[in-house]
């Protein structure tokens, strides 16, 4: 079987004639765009969707630069945006004090004019008992400021207690809810005594107790309850609190209820102690 003749083309062959067609339709070009019209049509269906595909994914890289650079620096404000908030309530948070502490000073100093003719010192609440309550607690003034054992401590707008311990700089107080504290109080409308006795389980309830009041004592609810004359301990017309829910006894011989004290015995900080002892004639 016989072969057939295979033509061959040299490479210098086609890249000559690729070279003059390329010359050729440069030289065209120059004269009319007829032949390279549908040339442009064509590669305009290629290159066209390419460029917006380019330019779209350009665009979208852009804005995400743009939205992530946002993003750092809204971080960058919300961090400074948050220290500036909070040297703002640290610094509201002293301004709070310094105005509680002013209307607790405030408070002393009317309580001061209300109860006249006593040396007086003020004195911060530095400690206190288990619980809830202030029944018993430390202040900061001892010995050296002139505090002695069974002086007078009030606050708000009446009694707190008295002094049972001291130290050179510190002393201890028994407040008027302690179940081991007994006043000796008295109408402030008839001078007639009771005794106010204290009770923890109680003052959840905002009471402690009255009791030994005479049953032909006339008292009425929310009646004024003082410190009385024949106290050996407390000196005489200090509010101790007020009268609730009082009644006959089963003895038939005395009025017993609760007293409302006028003391918030939950929240204290500051005190005044009375300089001064019950001279017992």
């Amino acid at each position: 079987m016989s072969n057939k003749p295979r033509i061959q083309i040299s490479q210098k062959f086609m890249l000559t004639m690729l070279t003059i067609l390329c010359v050729v339709l440069i030289g065209v070009s120059f004269f009319t765009d007829k032949l390279t019209a549908p040339v442009q049509n064509a590669l305009s269906y290629v290159i066209v969707p390419l460029q917006k595909g380019i330019n779209g994914v350009g665009l979208w890289l852009t804005d995400r630069a743009d939205y992530f650079s946002t993003i750092d620096e809204l971080r960058e404000e919300n961090a400074l945006l948050r220290e500036e908030l909070d040297e703002l309530k640290e610094k509201n948070l002293v301004l709070v004090q310094d105005q509680i502490e002013l209307n607790t000073l405030r408070q002393l100093y009317a309580l001061d004019d209300k109860i006249p003719g006593y040396t007086k010192v003020a004195a911060r609440v530095i400690g206190k008992g288990t619980g809830n309550w202030f029944s018993t607690f430390t202040i900061d003034k001892g010995s050296k400021d002139g505090i002695l054992v069974d002086m007078n401590v009030i606050c708000g707008n009446g009694l707190v207690g008295i002094v049972t311990d001291v130290t050179d700089n510190s002393a201890t107080v028994r407040s008027i809810i302690d179940e081991k504290s007994n006043v000796t109080g008295m109408l402030i409308t008839s001078s007639d005594t009771c005794n106010i006795r204290g009770d923890l389980e109680l003052m959840d309830s905002g009471y402690i107790h009255l009791e030994y009041l005479r049953k032909d004592v006339d008292i009425k609810e929310g009646e004024m309850i003082v410190t009385s004359n024949i106290s050996d301990k407390y000196l005489e017309g200090i509010l101790i609190g007020y009268a609730k829910n009082i009644s006959e006894d089963a003895n038939s011989l005395t009025q017993s209820g609760y007293l409302v004290p006028a003391v918030d015995f939950e929240h204290m900080t500051e005190v005044l102690v009375i300089l001064e002892l019950k001279k017992n004639k």
